[in-house]
């Protein structure tokens, strides 16, 4: 064979070798990432065409199912409207939008098969959506759905045991079977993901965790909690400038003693009090199974509102951290985590929607298993705080949340928000229950109100969502 031909034919095996490199990049190694590709008109196209799995609660009640719509396609339609849109979202195929666990679980509910695709895929049956069944509990979400009664705010309630989320609601909402055109007064921002609200005193719950599981302080520890206290070279005053003298730590619980709380988060240290907070979630997104555009951080922001440059930063007040002010601004499912911890004997399960995943033949193709996000504390400094939070709902701030025969334990917040001298306040409470045996732990919050406090505002909210959930056998 002459040497021309010889190197002809090694060009021609050349080419045809990357020929089928890039064929099967595109339809083997990359076909996921071309058929999610939202510029991908054929995909929208095939999306269309797509009947998705239903969403269910955890009763079965149906959260999302696709209608026939014109030319053989097909629309979603969601029968309780606004009262789970912020957790399920919507997916609107013809403009390439989802939100919500309709983005989340996008690929399951279109019945798009994880792994290597096959370079005859597209000559395959299009697939036909599995089902996901959540976590969420309808009528606990109703009556969260009541007792915020339109003020803008957020509930959110987990099983502390397996980060299951119960609950989340937040106002304002919106019908997310009119996610493409909202209605005045109508937002799908996720006030419980995303949200940037100080927590006030319910953020005393972590600087307690540092102080005694560090061994720095214990339950009876002695601090005074006269009124006013220079923090950070700034008077601090408790609610009332209420002077307590010296006080244990289990009373300064009780009663929210402000300077008791700023001097423990001071005594502690900025390092200890970041590498707790770290423990709790705070300055990372939390891992819920949910878009992670559609949750923030919580962290502490500087006075131009921006995130500081490095966690524990120098400039922070943490004296004022430590009592939930001092630019701190947290999200409402992240203190359902911080009460989550507690309960649980100290260690943080990751916070979860999706319980199953089932095919239209009724094989369970995918389930949650429960994980640990993180250690938070010692066993014994969770009893223990867990007693001091019995004590705030026994006799304390918190007492407007008890249940009568069933123990709580719990922590109000009372957040001074508006122009100095205003009056506006944002009430929180966060808290757990059975005490003894917890299967709930709770965050409550109203963005604003005029005076009103955690425990006489909030705390109800809880009272009720709790009792439901119980009820409920969880």
């Amino acid at each position: 064979m002459n040497v021309p031909i010889v190197r002809l034919f090694a060009v021609v095996v050349a080419l045809f070798a990357v020929l089928v490199l890039f064929t099967s990049r595109w339809t083997v190694f990359e076909a996921s990432s071309l058929n999610n590709n939202p510029l991908n008109v054929r995909t929208l196209l095939d999306e269309l065409q797509i009947k998705r799995g239903q969403i269910l609660a955890d009763d079965g009640t149906v959260l999302a199912r696709s209608v026939p719509a014109p030319q053989n396609t097909w629309s979603r339609f969601y029968p309780t409207r606004d009262l789970f849109s912020q957790a399920v979202g919507y997916s609107i195929a013809a403009q390439g939008r989802e939100a919500g666990l309709e983005q989340s679980a996008g690929p399951e509910l279109r019945g798009v098969q994880t792994g290597l695709g096959s370079i005859f895929g597209q000559l395959s049956p299009r697939p036909v959506g599995d089902d996901v069944h959540t976590t969420l509990d309808p009528k606990a979400q109703r009556v969260a759905a009541q007792e915020l009664a339109g003020r803008a705010g957020s509930v959110v309630a987990l099983d502390p045991r397996t980060g299951a989320v119960l609950t989340m609601y937040a106002n304002p909402t919106y019908d997310n079977n009119h996610a493409a055109k909202l209605r005045p007064g109508e937002s799908e921002f996720n006030n419980s993901t995303q949200a940037a609200w100080p927590p006030g005193s319910t953020f005393k719950v972590v600087t307690a965790t540092a102080a005694i599981d560090s061994g720095e302080y214990t339950p009876g520890s002695v601090v005074n909690g006269d009124s006013p206290k220079t923090i950070s070279g700034i008077p601090l005053q408790n609610d009332g400038n209420q002077s307590f003298g010296n006080i244990d730590l289990t009373k300064a619980l009780v009663y929210s003693v402000n300077t008791v709380w700023a001097q423990v988060a001071e005594h502690v240290g900025r390092r200890t009090m970041t590498d707790y907070m770290k423990r709790f979630g705070f300055y990372a997104k939390p891992p819920l199974d949910y878009p992670s555009d559609q949750i923030r951080a919580s962290l502490p922001v500087a006075p131009n509102g921006r995130p500081y440059a490095i966690p524990g930063s120098p400039l922070e007040d943490v004296g004022r951290i430590g009592i939930g002010q001092g630019g701190l601004l947290v999200t409402p499912l992240q203190m359902a985590m911080v009460a989550a911890a507690v309960a649980n004997n100290g260690t943080l399960m990751k916070p979860y929607f999706v319980d199953k995943v089932v095919d239209q033949d009724g094989r369970t193709v995918r389930t949650t298993s429960p994980s640990v996000y993180n250690k938070v504390m010692k066993p014994s400094t969770a009893q223990a705080l867990s007693q001091m939070m019995r004590r705030v709902v026994e006799e304390g701030t918190g007492t407007p949340a008890q249940l009568g025969g069933i123990s709580v334990a719990g922590k109000t917040g009372t957040a001074s928000i508006g122009a100095p001298g205003s009056g506006l306040t944002q009430p929180w409470f966060i808290g757990f229950a059975p005490a003894d045996n917890p299967k709930v732990a709770v965050a409550v919050t109203i963005a604003q109100t005029q005076g009103g406090f955690g425990g006489t505002v909030a705390a109800p909210i809880a009272k009720s969502v709790i009792q439901t959930l119980l009820a409920e056998g969880k």
